[in-house]
């Protein structure tokens, strides 16, 4: 009886042992995943729920959208199974459930950048964040950011916060105070969003904030708060960060709005004020180069007016005559120098598939052009650093550790050699040298070694330091096939898109679980999704998007994402979420024209507010979005207008109005 009882006691024993272990490599799999803001994973094995921050809205049993049973679907594990007491199969299980992978293959888009089918959406912004920590009760907390790297020893600078009249008039007459070199632009302000102030700041036909009024729309506001996402643009968040060294106390602070960002109609405004605000450094001596740029500024400035042209719609651009004068010049004037230094693959080695492909295809297309080159640094009219944001983090980031100064460092390295060969980068201080990548952290890496250069960045967000004037956009663009990049290019007319709006993406961040908790399987017109597989006699993630009237471009971890620029391709129309987020070529296109840019808070609204589009309108947009689409498109060999030419000309149109 006595060895009866022993033996149920080691069997309950193992049992107990494997439900543990079972527990922790889901957890291990969450924090792979990078749940961002996911306080705690609760009642795992009841009814397949997972309650998500301190909201505990209900991300709901689904073997396409919850993590934890992807994990076990790879185990081929069924709940059932991890209850149970056979201790003959016990051991099998927990190998299976650890070794198992789940839908992502994160080794493999790591070494890749991209997903392996092409029917599959794009794992964007994977891995950008550091991996999830656990304490000691295994729950999952917040992505832990290293500030110290996002500001590698920045000058100091300090937000005057005065003059307020009420919390929807939260534009403080100081703009930010300064140090040389690497901090936000002067001329950013912050703005409320108040449904008062908001209704004043749109001018886009769609007024985003025409609802936001709406009880939902609070709900909306209230989780977004509630996650304390870091990215999220408020003063708490840019004094925890070490962004701002101080804020002055004021008896008017008390009123200040919990969340505040900048919309559309604002980025306009800063846009035009951007070019007054920002001056670049003042050569040290003069060079021939000075006086040519000067010329072009002027030529610019007073170009022809152009009303119509047979080969473009003047209406997708802020003033096409001058878009289209500067973009003549830039091919009759401009000359570039490559730096030929720094060893592979982190320079002269980029990606080209995936979505960080951005930074490959330039790099590649610029070194092939002949024209654009010179060998003679006093000819050069920019200077190019040759490096890959993706293929320096590959190549030295050490997982988990939360540290990325070893990456800064190298690049610093790098600059210090540009400096010490050569002449070229201590007569503007950098001013008149430019980069382009992609990675997410980019804008933490260059920063400070890299403060003067113009940035040509995918994560251009205004909160991270992106500066009007000096910065451009970098549209992310997922090439599936470097050798066709143009493969599956197009998508149905507008008289068969019978789907109103479509998402599908991994829960990247804060935004997305409320995306999907208020719209997944919630409405037949809103094909709103987690991660969409490929399933026999399913549609796929391009035939999803082929045929649907508006694609939904959520942001993930950070503003930008690659569905703005595959909506494009596929010839739908945009649907921005992603607050502070400059869209690409902002400084040249009219993004109003052929996209919609909803308010984060504003979610809840989002059928309404794309119904509110007419018929007509949508047309119209439609239309513009296949006009538009050849800025945005990668040949073999570049041609006009197309993607490569159009960062080379926000590249060089920052760099003429500079001078």
């Amino acid at each position: 009886m006595g060895i009866e009882f022993g033996y149920m006691s080691l069997v309950r024993v193992k049992s107990v042992l494997l439900m543990a272990g079972v527990t922790f490599a889901l957890v291990l799999f969450a924090q792979l995943f990078e749940l961002q803001d996911f306080k705690s994973l609760s009642s795992l094995f009841s009814a397949g729920k997972i309650e998500v921050g301190q909201d505990s809205f209900i991300y709901h049993n689904s073997s396409r959208n919850s993590t934890y049973h992807s994990v076990l679907d790879a185990a081929n594990v069924n709940v059932a199974d991890l209850v149970s007491t056979d201790t003959e199969a016990s051991d099998e299980i927990v190998s299976r459930v650890l070794n198992a992978k789940g839908d992502s293959e994160p080794e493999n888009i790591k070494k890749f950048g991209d997903t392996l089918d092409d029917d599959l959406d794009p794992e964007d912004e994977f891995p950008s964040n550091d991996f999830l920590e656990l304490n000691n009760n295994t729950k999952v907390l917040g992505v832990i950011e290293d500030n110290s790297l996002k500001q590698e020893n920045p000058p100091e600078f300090e937000l005057q916060v005065s003059n307020y009249t009420s919390d929807s008039d939260f534009s403080p007459k100081n703009d930010i105070v300064m140090g040389p070199g690497a901090s936000p632009p002067p001329n950013l302000q912050f703005f409320s969003t108040s449904p008062e102030n908001l209704e004043t700041n749109s001018r886009n036909d769609v007024n985003s904030s025409a609802l936001s009024t709406s009880t939902m729309g609070k709900d909306a506001e209230d989780m977004l708060t509630k996650n304390e996402s870091p990215k999220i643009l408020d003063l708490s968040n840019l004094v925890n960060d070490s962004s701002v060294s101080s804020i002055p106390a004021t008896k008017e602070r008390v009123k200040e709005p919990k969340r505040m960002v900048v919309p559309i109609s604002k980025m306009n405004d800063m846009l035009l004020s951007g070019y007054a605000s920002y001056k670049a450094v003042k050569p040290r001596w003069s060079s021939a180069v000075d006086q040519e740029l000067r010329n072009a500024k002027s030529m610019i400035e007073n170009a022809a007016t152009i009303e119509k042209d047979s080969h473009f719609d003047v209406s997708l651009y802020r003033n096409f005559s001058a878009f289209k004068r500067s973009y003549e010049l830039m091919e009759q004037v401009l000359k570039v120098y490559v730096y030929a230094e720094g060893e592979r693959p982190i320079f002269h080695q980029p990606p080209l598939k995936g979505i960080y492909a951005s930074e490959g295809w330039f790099m590649k297309q610029l070194k092939s052009n002949k024209r654009l080159l010179t060998k003679n640094l006093n000819k050069a009219h920019l200077f190019y650093l040759p490096f890959s944001s993706r293929e320096l983090e590959i190549a030295l980031y050490v997982p988990n550790s939360h540290n990325r100064k070893n990456l800064i460092q190298r690049l610093s390295d790098y600059v210090n050699t540009v400096k010490t060969k050569y002449d070229s980068w201590n007569r503007t201080d950098g001013a008149d040298h430019f980069l382009v990548a992609c990675h997410d952290w980019a804008p933490a890496e260059t920063w400070n070694i890299m403060a003067n250069c113009i940035r040509s960045l995918c994560n251009s967000d205004i909160k991270e330091g992106f500066r009007f004037g000096k910065d451009v956009s970098l549209p992310e663009t997922y090439v599936r096939s470097p050798q066709n990049p143009l493969r599956q290019l197009g998508g149905k007319a507008f008289s068969q898109r019978r789907i109103l709006a479509f998402f599908a993406g991994s829960m990247h961040g804060y935004l997305r679980p409320i995306l999907l908790n208020y719209w997944e399987n919630k409405d037949p017109d809103m094909k709103i999704f987690g991660p969409l597989r490929k399933a026999k006699g399913e549609m796929t993630y391009v035939q999803y998007m082929k045929s649907s009237k508006y694609c939904i471009c959520a942001k993930g971890y950070e503003v930008n994402s690659p569905r703005v620029v595959e909506a494009i391709f596929y010839e739908c129309v945009p649907v921005i979420i992603s607050d502070n987020f400059v869209p690409p070529f902002f400084e040249t296109l009219n993004w109003e024209s052929f996209a919609v840019f909803v308010l984060e808070k504003d979610i809840p609204n989002l059928k309404n507010i794309l119904l509110s589009i007419s018929k007509t309108r949508y047309r119209l947009m439609q239309q513009r979005v296949k006009r538009v689409q050849q800025h945005f498109l990668w040949h073999s060999r570049p041609m006009k207008y197309d993607v490569f030419n159009m960062i080379l000309h926000s590249i060089w149109h920052n760099r003429v109005f500079r001078t």
